[in-house]
């Protein structure tokens, strides 16, 4: 039984949206942040690089203060305005290709996610959430929602199909030629009925954001133990979600580049890869594989295709037919010697929604010698996977949508 409850969003105003909303921080190069922090006063970017102004970078405590204070000014010069109250938001975007995603942004339960109603599919490094919960514990709000995905309903799509022939409130387009819309939900019975859709769910899984979602349940812990008067319905007993159904979750690859072959030859690699693979060279025309459980390859100018010996390779459990996995157990590890995926400095991840020729360009620049490549995992893989209580490797799957930064906020 999942529960999911309506919050008051803190929003830019319609004028202001378009200038407002930015992706993540690390997906800007230095000059496109610089670009934007010279000439757009009201990027979210502001908020988050606070020590722009400064010309100084700032970092720990003294950044989260700042980002604070960036993220008062926002509300006091009108910027932002929170909402009188507690909604759901339909969020649209139709991107570039004329992919259509549809989801509801609210606010998810932290006690379904320590009770595993909300499943996870990834490991969290426990520094990691240590530092973002105390980010979220000094700003008091948190402006990039959780991904969840839940079985398509056919209730939930017709109410989201109904208020979306009205006017949005939002709509912008960014120069990724993605469109965004949002829609506020605040009829009562609107939200009873998805409440209530919610609710009849025994399952929700991540997509996106373990770390956002692990660091909640921190936070919440701290906040509930300094409450004298904790009753459960605070702000900090829930997490900003952005709920999709699982038919519109696009999953992409992530590949594999590494620095060096572990004291190899090329010939001695390819004759150690040969105990587990059947290998056929491509030469020089882009391979990209078709099957689970096949690879391609980039390796001194040409590529490969990798297919598992199957008779030598035997599968457990959900995780070991996954090809991150199989990938990391049959050549990462024992040839390369690649043991910690978090934080080895030889290898790096290069998302399989840029094309094969970006992996191609970093092997022939001579910053990594070999790349491999796969196949995305499937929505039943991950949920399979995440049911079994097992762990994905870091970097198994890049997931769409990515909503922006600043369009709707959830404080606490």
């Amino acid at each position: 039984m999942a529960k999911i409850i309506p919050f008051q969003a803190v929003k830019p105003t319609r004028d202001k949206v378009s200038l407002v909303a930015s992706r993540s921080y690390q997906s800007y190069t230095q000059a496109e942040r610089e670009a934007r922090l010279d000439y757009n006063p009201f990027s979210f970017l502001h908020i988050v690089n606070p020590g722009y102004k400064y010309a100084k970078e700032i970092s720990g405590k003294a950044r989260y203060q700042l980002v604070k204070n960036r993220y008062l000014e926002f509300k006091e010069d009108g910027v932002f305005v929170k909402d009188k109250k507690p909604s759901f938001y339909i969020y649209k975007i139709v991107d570039r290709d004329q992919q259509t995603f549809n989801g509801i942004v609210a606010a998810a339960s932290v006690e379904d996610y320590q009770n595993d109603i909300i499943k996870k599919h990834e490991d969290t490094i426990a520094s990691r959430e240590t530092v973002f919960k105390a980010y979220l514990k000094t700003v008091g709000f948190n402006a990039e929602p959780v991904l969840l995905t839940y079985p398509d309903n056919a209730v939930i799509s017709n109410i989201l199909a109904e208020i979306q022939q009205q006017r949005a409130e939002f709509e912008f387009t960014t120069t990724y030629r993605d469109t965004h819309y949002l829609w506020q939900i605040d009829n009562e019975a609107h939200i009873k009925t998805i409440v209530e859709a919610f609710a009849a769910m025994e399952t929700l899984y991540i997509a996106d954001g373990h770390h956002r979602s692990s660091s909640s349940l921190l936070l919440c812990n701290d906040l509930k133990a300094k409450n004298k008067n904790h009753k459960g319905d605070e702000t900090y007993n829930y997490f900003m979600s952005f709920l999709i159904p699982e038919s519109e979750l696009q999953i992409h690859e992530f590949n594999r580049l590494i620095k060096d072959l572990n004291g190899f030859t090329k010939e001695e690699f390819l004759i150690e890869l040969d105990a587990l693979f059947r290998i056929e060279n491509r030469g020089i025309i882009p391979y990209k594989p078709s099957k689970s459980h096949h690879f391609s390859m980039y390796l001194d100018g040409e590529f490969y295709s990798l297919f598992l010996r199957k008779s030598n390779y035997v599968f457990k459990t959900s995780l070991d037919k996954l090809d991150a996995q199989l990938l990391y157990q049959t050549i990462l590890k024992p040839i390369l010697g690649i043991i910690d995926l978090r934080s080895d400095k030889r290898i790096d991840y290069l998302s399989g929604k840029k094309d094969i020729i970006n992996l191609k360009s970093k092997i022939d620049s001579g910053e990594f010698k070999v790349g491999f490549g796969m196949i995305p995992a499937t929505i039943e893989q991950m949920k399979h996977i995440a049911d079994d209580g097992l762990k994905m490797p870091p970097k198994s799957t890049y997931i769409e949508p990515k909503l922006r930064s600043g369009v709707t906020i959830y404080e606490f």
